[in-house]
C-alpha cells in the first residue's frame, strides 16, 4: 500500500497529465471537491505533408522533345479526324451555329475556344511568303501556330503581323495574330475587347 504522500503525489501527477490546460491552483481547488470530472485531452495528430510531384521544366521539355511531331506523322490525312472533332466541338460550344445566331456571340466564343484541329488560312501578312498558307492547326503556342498543309508540310507561322481566316459552317472569322499572342489556356480566361483599332 502507498503512503499518503505518495498517493497525493500520484494523484497530482495524474491530474496534471489528464488536464494539461489547468493551472496548479485550479487542480488543487478541484481536489477539495468530492468528485473530479476529468477532461478528455487528445493530442492532435499532424499529418505528414504530401509533396506535390514536380513537372518538367520548359528546358527539360525542349531537351526531351516532348512536343515535336515526328516526320512520319506529318501527314494531312492523319489529322482530318481531329478537324472533324473540332467542328463538332465548336458547334456544341456555339449551340449549333444557327443562321440567326449573333456574330458577336460566336466571335467571342471562338476567341476563347481551343483551336487545335481548326483549318485556317493566312490572308494578310507583312511577310508575303506566309500569305495563302492553309492547313490544320496542330499546335498553338504563345507566339506561333504549327500548321500542317495539304502538301504534308509542317509550317511554323508566327502570330505577330499575320491575319488568319477561319471558316466553319459558312461562318467566317478573322484572327488578328498580333492581338492573339496568348497561350490557349490563357485565352480562355482573358476578356477581349470587341471594339478598337485593329492593325497588323
Amino acid at each position: 500500500p502507498q503512503k499518503p504522500e505518495e498517493a497525493k503525489a500520484f494523484v497530482n501527477a495524474f491530474l496534471k497529465r489528464s488536464m494539461p490546460k489547468k493551472k496548479d491552483e485550479a487542480i488543487q481547488d478541484i481536489l477539495t471537491r468530492k468528485a473530479v470530472v476529468l477532461e478528455h485531452y487528445s493530442k492532435k495528430k499532424t499529418k505528414p505533408k504530401r509533396k506535390k510531384p514536380k513537372g518538367f521544366t520548359a528546358k527539360q521539355r525542349r531537351e526531351m522533345r516532348l512536343f515535336e511531331i515526328e516526320p512520319e506523322q506529318q501527314r494531312y490525312t492523319i489529322f482530318l479526324p481531329l478537324h472533324e472533332l473540332w467542328k463538332q466541338y465548336i458547334r456544341d460550344l456555339c449551340h449549333g451555329l444557327k443562321p440567326d445566331a449573333q456574330p458577336h456571340m460566336i466571335q467571342g466564343k471562338l476567341l476563347k475556344a481551343d483551336l487545335h484541329g481548326a483549318i485556317v488560312t493566312v490572308t494578310k501578312s507583312k511577310c508575303p511568303s506566309y500569305v495563302g498558307i492553309t492547313g490544320i492547326i496542330l499546335q498553338e503556342f504563345k507566339h506561333v501556330f504549327k500548321i500542317i498543309t495539304k502538301e504534308d508540310k509542317l509550317k511554323v507561322v508566327p502570330k505577330l503581323n499575320n491575319v488568319f481566316r477561319l471558316e466553319i459552317d459558312g461562318f467566317i472569322s478573322y484572327i488578328y495574330g498580333s492581338k492573339f499572342q496568348l497561350r490557349a489556356s490563357e485565352r480562355s480566361a482573358k476578356k477581349f475587347k470587341l471594339k478598337g483599332t485593329i492593325d497588323l
